[in-house]
């Protein structure tokens, strides 16, 4: 319940930022900034994730994380403006598309999960190293310009799916009952990271 709050306060902040215009205006910005300005945007990012993350697991009260479980959507909110603007232009009905592609992965990957009851706890180091990998890759294609493909894309979503087994075997196994909110949080970001790359394959094939 907690993981369809967060998704759905993610659309109407989204669809708010769009209504108002603060979307285009945000986007326009950091898209002309180049890619050093989206380097910046990247790292203002995983900072605010760190947060979030440290808040939602926190044991000072649930004001506390939620709040973390909050700062972690409108986070999500702003890196996604630019992606979703070039979407805007390129083809609205990719975003909807991806959203219902997002979603049935997501139910099959979850549904593996729970009809199995395996831990899948042992991709921890291999989805380490693998997300580490791929940070390198953006960061090197943002200094030096070339750009990343739909293989890449492809990979990502793979990733994705990684951590959603990931995730949601540890809500299966492992976190406590009261720790409801950070889950949902982490689980929150891996459907993210999924709908990204989802959207950014049939953004490439549109194009």
């Amino acid at each position: 319940m907690h993981l369809v709050g967060a998704i759905f306060a993610f659309v109407f902040l989204e669809a708010a930022l769009f209504m108002t215009g603060i979307a285009q205006m945000v986007s326009e910005t950091i898209l002309g900034t180049g890619r050093f300005g989206w380097l910046a945007v990247l790292g203002g990012f995983i900072a605010v994730s760190w947060i979030a993350d440290r808040w939602a697991r926190s044991d000072a009260g649930q004001a506390m994380q939620y709040a973390g479980l909050g700062l972690y959507v409108v986070a999500e909110a702003v890196i996604f403006m630019p992606l979703l603007y070039i979407a805007t232009l390129i083809d609205p009905s990719a975003i909807p598309t991806a959203g219902l592609v997002t979603l049935v992965l997501f139910g099959g990957l979850t549904g593996i999960v729970f009809l199995t009851r395996h831990d899948f706890s042992f991709l921890r180091g291999i989805l380490g190293v693998a997300a580490l990998g791929a940070f390198g890759v953006i960061i090197c294609s943002a200094l030096f310009g070339f750009t990343l493909g739909v293989l890449f894309s492809g990979a990502m979503v793979v990733l994705a799916g990684g951590y959603i087994l990931y995730y949601t075997s540890n809500v299966l196994h492992h976190y406590r009952v009261d720790q409801h909110v950070a889950a949902a949080l982490a689980l929150f970001s891996s459907v993210a990271l999924l709908f990204w790359y989802v959207l950014r394959i049939f953004l490439a094939s549109r194009r």
